[in-house]
């Protein structure tokens, strides 16, 4: 039985794996090893971002909070708030500043 090249071309079509779905799993990999959470307690919070919550925030209620260390070793505080029905995530530096 011969194999022309059509036919060949067929049969790798059928079962070559989907690199594109290889490399975007690969990098979903990638993006959550950057960073590394730590669940800290409200009252544990530094001063200053405790600070930024009573001021601006003091009608909202923390539901939790993290410390994310980045693969730089920089860090920030994911606070997760709630006020009625409506959620929010702030990050906040160890100032209580805002960050991107």
């Amino acid at each position: 039985m011969r194999i022309t090249p059509i036919a060949l071309a067929l049969l790798l079509a059928a079962v070559t794996p989907d690199v594109d779905a290889s490399v975007q799993s690969l990098a979903d990999v990638v993006v959550i090893a950057e960073h590394s959470k730590v669940a800290v307690r409200p009252e544990d919070l530094p001063e200053a971002v405790k600070s930024t919550l009573s001021g601006s925030y003091a009608e909202w209620k923390v539901t939790s909070a993290y410390l994310v260390t980045r693969d730089d070793n920089s860090q920030y505080y994911e606070v997760n708030i709630k006020r009625a029905e409506e959620t929010s995530t702030l990050n906040l530096d160890k100032y209580g500043k805002k960050i991107d």
